[in-house]
């Protein structure tokens, strides 16, 4: 999943977030209360962007995280600076627009943080967060009547999203993107689930299924590429234990499980990612509130692929 941000909106995202802190806590305090995973949503007249950031603890008395942006993967934050009340750190720019640090500023309420954010432009924006629910589950699924999403003759059950054109068509039994336009994503909303799909790329191209509209399975000819970047990949979070694609222009199987935030994938019949946790959503997620079902979509904006089996088997 590699996207540009000016396909979203003409403004870029960079990369230094201040979280300034109103607490008459001393800062350790403060900064204890800010570990944890958040879901950020971004709050532009373009319309709410997604967002998602990770606090945690190194040692004693220094804090890490992570971040993803509106796009492109999970970034590393070395040191999260808290003084004074306020929280500082600072990444570089990743696909976004700019060359500038972005800052943030929010006030910490409970398990809520709110404020507002500058970015390269100096164009400033609300922006809200809310702590990142656990999805654990307490007990194993029991699965319901599988549901083949793709029919096999037309585009019923399924809707293109975005202003781009979209290139998705159907002829003899397979779905095709013909080239990057827009984004396909199912009517119905799913919680946890298995999903079998069968799929075919050229040499070179790049898409990917999105998990409740929001984790990015990679699908992708990526010689070359981080291993968090291949095929069967959790885009920029879980790399596949091995290689188990065929190449370009071979069909291909992908099935996956996804319970809660748990995460299996078999590529061609091989445990490429076992019962792993997805931390957060992936770069070019629909939204970022992880506890709703949502679509499975299919990233089109990229380039070509090809399915000709997409069959989802619902939890009861």
């Amino acid at each position: 999943m590699r996207r540009h941000l000016s396909a979203l909106l003409a403004f870029g995202l960079g990369g230094s977030l201040i979280l300034g802190i109103a607490s008459a806590a001393a800062p350790e305090a403060a900064g204890e209360a800010l570990v944890g995973r958040w879901d950020i949503t971004i709050h532009t007249p373009a319309g709410d962007l997604p967002s998602w950031l990770e606090i945690r603890r190194s040692g004693f008395r220094t804090l890490v995280g992570q971040f993803v942006g509106v796009v492109g993967s999970a970034r590393p934050i070395s040191r999260v600076e808290a003084e004074g009340g306020e929280l500082r750190f600072s990444l570089p720019p990743q696909w976004e627009d700019g060359k500038d640090d972005l800052s943030f500023r929010g006030r910490l309420r409970g398990d809520t943080i709110t404020g507002s954010m500058t970015f390269p432009d100096r164009r400033r924006f609300d922006w809200s967060a809310r702590r990142a629910p656990s999805l654990q589950r307490p007990a194993a699924p029991k699965w319901a009547a599988p549901i083949r999403l793709f029919n096999g003759t037309d585009l019923s059950g399924w809707r293109a999203l975005g202003e781009s054109r979209s290139r998705w068509q159907v002829a003899d039994g397979v779905l095709r993107n013909a080239a990057g336009g827009a984004n396909l994503a199912t009517e119905r909303k799913f919680s946890d689930f298995k999903l079998h799909a069968e799929l075919r790329l050229p040499a070179g191209s790049n898409s990917g299924v999105y998990l409740r509209g929001r984790y990015e399975v990679q699908i992708a000819d990526a010689l070359g590429e981080p291993p968090s970047d291949r095929l069967g990949a959790v885009y920029g979070f879980l790399a596949p234990s091995e290689d188990a694609a065929r190449g370009p222009d071979a069909w291909q199987s992908l099935d996956i499980t996804l319970i809660g935030r748990r995460i299996t994938v078999m590529l061609n019949g091989r445990t490429v990612v076992c019962d792993r946790e997805i931390p957060g959503i992936t770069g070019g997620a629909l939204d970022s509130d992880e506890g709703a079902p949502g679509p499975l979509l299919l990233q089109g904006d990229h380039g070509p692929v090809e399915f000709r089996d997409i069959t989802l088997t619902p939890a009861q």
